[in-house]
């Protein structure tokens, strides 16, 4: 029996869907993460799916381990590494660019670098910007190196100049502490990021290194324990671009897996835009840590190949210059500090604020009765009345005696009744959550009025009609199991790797025959590792582009390449014109990068269908629900369950399912479509 399991690890809930081939039976759940050890979390809920594991054929697993190691999460400790450069250019990772987070800030630090002054060390041997050797390698200095720090340093990582080019220094160095430190870990910059840009390279491969052996052993872990409960099927892991790869793949280049559980939800939207047609959606997945926000266009999310690491965000923005860059395919997103579990207080001026610390799964919202005493944005929409008494289908007691409490303490601070605070803070953390929205659509050049917005998480669904009205899109769309999407997107998400490999020419001394060898060697590359996961040969589609920019230019644009270099040029000057308003048709273009991306297909879940029939259903019960344009109404709810094809609800109503709440305010009209997907529009 085929069945495969996603997981996905959050702030607050771990999420977990099954899905059986043959009969289309779909199981979820929702459990409390354990943040210290999230393997125990995992673990605990694909066992309560209920499933024997030897039935199980794939686990695909989403996590913010990498996320959280680069903040600096609490038991996550970064191994000990020695860096190996060319002499005289071991403060390449200080020195950095000079992007400044904080512009009129003059006592502005730059982040630590990940390895210290003491454990970078400069090699003699150079290799020119043409691939020349200027200088051999001092072999005997690499082998002292290595004698050295063999017994102290757990990760040796190398990264000298123009290794894009020739990588003969890499590989010999490496060959050398691999002779002198067996068992070692070494990673070089030609095997991780093989393309021009000394500090970006070199920081690409220290996180790279650095993060290898935290990855592998939690990999190892979590396989360990489900192996030793009957698991005997593949175990794959979601990339920050959008595409999963085997455990192998993971652990040969963890730095591409760094923002693998946001990447999840913007795939889950993409695959039902298709489905339902719809050409440029917004995701919202507000969880119960954060709110996150992507764009997909014509069922493709954005997506980035730069991105930082352990940086800071403001109001969903991420500071460049505050984090360590990582050039791999990320999806673009923006996450904002307003999930469910988001704690509101006052500011030394008086003023209420909501965020960015959140009360997470320990001790959670003071309603969850676990010891938390702050109050949050769940607090305030259990007091308002939009939150039953139970969630994720009756795992988590709500107590309104607790919730009013937390409230109450802020209330009086502010000369405020409880139900104008829990107002409030649900206005601050929308208008915060509407900035994360408009960054990826109003910033990125789209209007927000040409979009549907699909609401997900286990509170997106509660915000996202009043989100909505803010921004101007036209409709909410709330899918079905709305509470675990993302996790359910890691069961629609193909395998995906993105190869690349340097030119450095311009466009005119490039000859078509050398780009099509080129693309010969990375496809094959690619389609290897592909079959070597089990992907059939008809099932793989690949594309290929190329990193192209003016001459003297310091940042490229990608193009789609289709055999013909001039047509490629073309591309570039147009799609300049898009981006910057300009372009320079005179001026010679030199081509960067040839790329790759190799898509292997798998078979998506079945998802239950059927043609919608009009009608106005009955409501279960009704609630007293507080609106701020009404106040408290007898608001009717639906068990969402209970809701076919064609059911229409006019607002206020609420509508219930295990793992998600979602509100239709005063003035808003709400129907299930043929996929039982909830459409919200103004009336």
């Amino acid at each position: 029996m085929a069945r495969r399991i996603g997981a996905d690890i959050g702030g607050t809930f771990t999420d977990v869907v099954g899905f059986d081939d043959e009969s289309g039976e779909i199981l979820h759940l929702k459990v409390l993460t354990t943040p210290r050890e999230p393997w125990r979390g995992l673990i605990e809920g694909i066992e309560k799916l209920g499933w024997a594991l030897d039935s199980v054929e794939i686990i695909v697993h989403a996590s913010t381990i990498g996320t959280n190691t680069f903040l600096g999460q609490v038991g996550l400790r970064l191994p000990k590494a020695v860096l190996l450069t060319n002499e005289g250019f071991r403060d390449v990772l200080e020195i950095g660019r000079q992007n400044r987070p904080e512009l009129y800030n003059l006592f502005f630090q730059r982040p630590a670098p990940l390895v210290p002054r003491s454990r970078r060390i400069g090699v003699r041997g150079r290799i020119g910007p043409d691939g020349s050797e200027l200088e051999p390698l001092d072999e005997n200095q690499v082998r002292r190196i290595a004698r050295q720090w063999c017994r102290e340093a757990e990760v040796f990582i190398i990264s000298f100049l123009h290794s894009y080019r020739n990588p003969s220094h890499e590989h010999r160095a490496k060959q050398i502490i691999e002779e002198e430190c067996p068992g070692a870990i070494v990673v070089t910059s030609y095997e991780t990021d093989p393309q021009p840009k000394e500090y970006e390279r070199t920081s690409t491969t220290v996180v790279n290194g650095l993060f290898k052996p935290l990855l592998a052993r939690y990999i190892e872990r979590v396989v360990e324990e489900l192996r030793r409960r009957g698991f005997r099927g593949k175990f794959l892991v979601m990339q920050s671009s959008g595409g999963v790869a085997g455990s192998d793949e993971a652990t040969r280049y963890p730095a591409a897996f760094i923002e693998s559980g946001p990447a999840a939800g913007a795939v889950a939207v993409a695959h039902f835009s298709k489905l339902m047609g719809i050409g440029k959606a917004l995701g919202f997945d507000m969880g119960g840590t954060t709110a996150k926000a992507s764009t997909v266009v014509n069922g493709e999310p954005l997506v980035v190949q730069e991105y930082e690491v352990g940086g800071r965000v403001h109001m969903g923005r991420l500071l460049r210059g505050s984090g360590y860059p990582v050039r791999y395919p990320y999806i673009d997103l923006a996450e904002v500090s307003a999930g469910g579990g988001t704690i509101a207080w006052i500011d030394p001026g008086g003023a209420l604020r909501v965020g960015p610390v959140s009360a997470g799964a320990e001790p959670g919202p003071a309603c969850y009765g676990r010891g938390g005493t702050e109050p949050t944005i769940t607090d305030a929409n259990y007091v308002l009345g939009r939150l039953s008494d139970e969630l994720a289908g009756g795992r988590v007691k709500l107590h309104r005696d607790l919730a009013e409490k937390a409230l109450a303490k802020l209330a009086e601070k502010l000369g405020m009744d409880i139900v104008e605070l829990a107002s409030s803070i649900i206005r601050i953390s929308n208008t915060v959550m509407a900035r994360g929205l408009r960054l990826v659509s109003v910033e990125r050049g789209h209007d927000p009025r040409e979009f549907s917005m699909y609401a997900f998480g286990g509170a997106g669904p509660l915000h996202a009609a009043a989100l909505a009205a803010e921004i101007g899109v036209r409709e909410v769309i709330v899918p079905p199991l709305p509470g675990v999407f993302s996790a359910l997107g890691l069961l629609v998400t193909d395998y995906r790797h993105d190869l690349h490999k340097a030119v450095v020419k311009r466009a005119d001394e490039v000859s078509e025959e050398e780009l099509e060898r080129i693309y010969s060697e990375l496809e094959q590359e690619a389609t290897q590792m592909l079959v070597s996961e089990g992907v059939k040969q008809g099932d793989i589609r690949i594309t290929r582009l190329l990193d192209m920019r003016y001459l003297g230019q310091a940042y490229e644009l990608i193009v789609p390449y289709r055999g013909n270099i001039a047509e490629a040029v073309e591309a570039f000057h147009e799609k300049h014109r898009a981006r910057y308003g300009y372009d320079m048709r005179g001026e010679p273009v030199a081509i960067v990068n040839a790329r790759i991306v190799a898509i292997g297909a798998i078979p998506k879940p079945r998802l239950p269908r059927s043609e919608p029939r009009p009608y106005r259903p009955e409501p279960r019960r009704t609630r007293r629900v507080f609106f701020e344009e009404t106040g408290w109404v007898d608001t009717p709810v639906y068990w969402r369950l209970e809701l076919r094809p064609g059911a229409e609800i006019e607002g206020p109503a609420v509508i219930e399912s295990d793992e998600s709440t979602a509100l239709v305010p005063p003035g808003f009209f709400a129907s299930i479509d043929s996929f039982y997907s909830i459409h919200v529009r103004r009336q």
